[in-house]
């Protein structure tokens, strides 16, 4: 039987789309299997849309602050209705509509056929006899590899009473009815980057929001100096805040919800789960064609192929940062070794990441803790902060630090930045690292002023300082010299 294609994508995650449009690019024939339900991956449209609605609650924040640069609103009577601006839910949600779609549309499936991928709808499940191929509407396909592209869906918990009263997941956010839901008080459980962008959001559309998380302070995996800074900007912002509380039961009392976090019931007309996320391949006969999985992903090399050597995956399937742009990085690793030869090997250093709260949290490589764990002594710490900047004074927004985390060398070995665009930010850290350049290059890069950028040349500028303030050999002879050409000089 002939092979029909060089690539099946199975899934229309916005990884699944990139690798089977740069397939075309390169001549290969590539089919896109999706689900109807794909857009409940929450690396795709409904990340988008979260973003469109957090905006919202941006603007409504930055006019809020609209007098501490002198703009008032002449209709105001008063500075107190400055304080509670309106946002019309519908049109919010219509305008955060109107961007997904804008945003999605280039992965139309008239687009895509326009580019050559072969877009084909609906459920499916390899195959091995007489050879192995991915069956989906009662058609039989073959391929010489596979990409599975799928995305994930969130985690249900194991609490009591939490299946009979009802909840929402981040999936939900943008489905029509969501407006209505909007406001009244919401419980969101989940510590990491979904939870925390979330709670804000909401808060920032005056829901009151309580962010129940079981360990000691959000966003576990940061670094704790940058995490606790957002955490107290949410509870700064309203937002209460509940740590070390993990949830038993969930209960309903009367016409509300009672959630029982730690040694507190807390009342909620909402839940959010912003928890963790679970494969989503059980329908795919992977272990009929010897695909080996866990619950935290599928079982891969370092070349992203499955224990099927011709089936690859990228994305959260692959059970490591639900990003989409690691996702995508993974799929152009996982396309050329499908394509050509299994040679290229996934390389996560020097990739960075942020979480979409304000302040923003971005990182790359390792924090403080992870370098000492691994390193011991050999290491040095530099941060600076967003108040010594003028475009931060200009802006309004000073509270923030970048910090990086390096060898005595002058090795980057990670950083971190909290403060306003720290996403556009951490970029240039993430370049150092992954060309291996050293805290020097860094610091001999001036940085145009006033710009937000000005944080990291700061930041290298006062790692040179600090290494030479520890090196007293290098005091000793500056004093020396100085003082030699002094009397000299006379």
């Amino acid at each position: 039987m002939t092979v029909e294609y060089d690539l099946i994508v199975i899934g229309g995650s916005t990884a699944g789309i990139y690798a089977a449009v740069a397939a075309t690019k390169l001549k290969a024939r590539v089919a896109l299997i999706e689900n109807e339900r794909v857009q409940t991956n929450w690396l795709g449209h409904g990340a988008i849309y979260a973003q469109a609605l957090n905006q919202v609650g941006r603007v409504q924040e930055q006019v809020r602050e609209a007098t501490q640069f002198g703009v008032h609103f002449p209709i105001a009577d008063s500075i107190e209705q400055l304080q509670l601006p309106s946002v019309q839910l519908d049109e919010a949600m219509q305008w955060a509509q109107t961007v997904v779609y804008t945003c999605s549309e280039q992965s139309s499936p008239a687009i895509l056929a326009s580019l050559g991928v072969d877009v084909i709808t609906g459920a499916g499940e390899f195959c091995r006899q007489p050879h192995l191929g991915f069956v989906v509407n009662d058609r039989r396909m073959r391929s010489r590899a596979y990409l599975i592209a799928t995305g994930s869906r969130p985690v249900i918990p194991d609490i009591a009473g939490l299946q009979t009263i009802g909840y929402l997941t981040p999936a939900d956010i943008w489905q029509p009815s969501f407006a209505q839901r909007l406001q009244g008080s919401w419980v969101v459980i989940g510590d990491g980057s979904i939870g925390t962008e979330l709670a804000q959001t909401l808060a920032r559309l005056n829901c009151e929001v309580t962010l129940v998380v079981s360990a000691s302070h959000i966003l576990p995996d940061e670094d704790p100096e940058a995490s606790r800074l957002v955490q107290a900007q949410l509870e700064a912002e309203g937002i209460r805040v509940l740590t070390e509380s993990p949830v038993a039961h969930v209960r309903q009392i009367e016409d509300k919800k009672w959630v029982q976090a730690g040694n507190r019931a807390i009342e909620a007309d909402e839940i959010l789960l912003a928890t963790d996320h679970q494969l989503n391949v059980e329908a795919f006969n992977l272990e009929g064609v010897g695909v080996k999985f866990t619950p935290q992903g599928l079982e891969l090399n370092e070349k992203l192929q499955t224990t099927n050597s011709r089936i690859y995956a990228c994305g959260n399937v692959a059970g490591g940062q639900p990003f989409a742009h690691i996702a995508q990085y993974e799929a152009s690793i996982a396309l050329k070794n499908a394509l050509f030869a299994p040679v290229f090997k996934v390389d996560y250093r020097g990739i960075p990441w942020a979480v979409f709260s304000n302040p923003q949290l971005a990182r790359v490589g390792l924090t403080e803790a992870q370098a000492r764990q691994r390193y011991g002594k050999d290491v040095f710490v530099a941060r600076q902060y967003f108040k010594t900047l003028d475009k931060a004074q200009i802006l309004g927004n000073a509270t923030g630090f970048c910090k990086i985390v390096g060898r005595e060398n002058g090795e980057i070995l990670g950083a971190s930045i909290v403060g306003a665009d720290a996403s556009e930010l951490i970029g240039a850290i993430a370049f150092a690292i992954r060309q291996k350049l050293k805290v020097n290059a860094i610091a001999n890069l001036p940085q145009i002023t006033p710009t937000l950028s000005e944080i990291i040349h700061k930041t290298a500028i006062e790692w040179q300082q600090q290494r030479r303030s520890r090196n007293k050999s290098l005091h000793n002879f500056l004093e020396s010299f100085f003082n030699l050409r002094r009397n000299w000089s006379s």
